[in-house]
């Protein structure tokens, strides 16, 4: 039987983010995944190097990966729907388990064991799963940030919701790095970027 697994993967850039607000950019859930990956890479890179850790950048990476794939099923629901009632969220995780586990058994069974913790969620190292969720929210608040740069009003309140969701990550030594060394410059002019000057020593 022939794996429909990367069929579903490629399906990706189909599935919009923020599908029920109005967006100056609209974005989909491949773009942001690869967002994520970088950052996620980013931070586990400056808790090796800067806080002497013994992080696997690129476990981090490939996590962040794949840390949508339940939406290649379920497409993107809005946080304010998915949230707003605690038995509608007890519901939608368990869709987004089961979409996981769906996802895992279009691979052939001789992968399914290495893909696993990458898929499903509730099997992944917590520790990484730590540093994707921060990444996760760091993309969703540039975003944010990038909206209202345009004077896009209907991002103010994720704005303030995503920095209460952020604030706990700051305890990571790593996402107060990242924020203090290229969080603003996310959001900056093609002009100020060019006219930034160049970090040597």
């Amino acid at each position: 039987m022939k794996s429909t697994f990367l069929a579903w993967i490629f399906r990706m850039p189909l599935i919009r983010r923020w599908s029920l607000m109005y967006s100056h950019k609209q974005e989909n859930i491949a773009e942001h995944s690869h967002q994520v990956a970088v950052v996620a890479h980013m931070l586990a890179v400056i808790r090796n190097t800067v806080f002497d850790g013994k992080l696997s950048p690129e476990k981090a990476a490939t996590l962040a990966l794949y840390h949508e794939i339940a939406e290649c099923w379920t497409s993107d629901v809005a946080s304010p729907v998915k949230y707003s009632d605690p038995s509608l969220t007890r519901e939608f995780k368990k869709l987004e388990v089961a979409a996981e586990k769906a996802c895992l058994n279009t691979l052939p069974e001789a992968l399914r064991d290495y893909f696993e913790p990458l898929l499903v969620s509730e099997k992944a190292d917590p520790i990484y799963k730590d540093i994707v969720k921060a990444a996760d929210i760091i993309c969703a608040y540039i975003k944010a940030l990038d909206e209202l740069r345009f004077n896009n009003s209907e991002f103010a309140h994720v704005k303030s919701n995503l920095e209460t969701k952020l604030a706990p990550y700051k305890s990571l030594p790593e996402v107060a790095y990242f924020i203090d060394y290229f969080l603003d410059s996310c959001v900056s002019t093609l002009d100020d970027l060019t006219s930034a000057p160049l970090l040597r020593k």
